[in-house]
């Protein structure tokens, strides 16, 4: 759970960018949904880890840090250097960044529900197996959506 809640603070990193890096509207809704249910999502991470006695957050560096500590990333995370790069585009170059580095971060997400659910006696608690299950199916919709839009974004370089 901790490291989720750090990798879903990424994605909401990445949406917050959106507005200010964009006009596509397509792209605009897709953030909006993505930052949503991802901040629900943290703040029933923060719940249910509180409610266990479990410290909400990881012991290592914040996830901004630029100082010389190495910065353990959860599966699928953007690096440092992809965030930057993220940051500094604009319009149909920031698109295809936002749009590849979202499967790359939901594809994370998966590897992450695998390994929980690889885990034994890790669907014992019902919660826990709701929550997981239902973000395994969230983001394997936003990848398929996620998908179809890169492909409508690509130039016609095929025909």
């Amino acid at each position: 759970m901790q490291g989720m809640i750090m990798h879903h603070s990424q994605a909401v990193e990445m949406t917050a960018l959106i507005p200010s890096h964009t006009e596509n509207k397509d792209l605009r809704s897709l953030g909006a949904r993505i930052s949503s249910s991802q901040s629900d999502e943290i703040r029933f991470m923060k719940r249910w880890l509180a409610v266990r006695g479990e410290q909400v957050s990881m012991a290592m560096p914040g996830m901004r840090s630029m100082d010389s500590h190495p910065m353990v990333l959860m599966p699928g995370m953007l690096t440092p250097a992809q965030m930057e790069a993220l940051r500094k585009a604009k319009g149909a170059g920031f698109d295809h960044l936002f749009l590849t580095g979202m499967i790359q971060h939901h594809n994370g997400a998966l590897t992450m529900v695998k390994d929980l659910f690889d885990t034994e006696g890790a669907g014992q608690d019902a919660e826990l197996f709701d929550f997981a299950t239902d973000a395994d199916n969230t983001q394997r919709a936003e990848i398929r959506i996620v998908q179809t839009m890169l492909e409508k974004n690509t130039p016609e370089e095929k025909q």
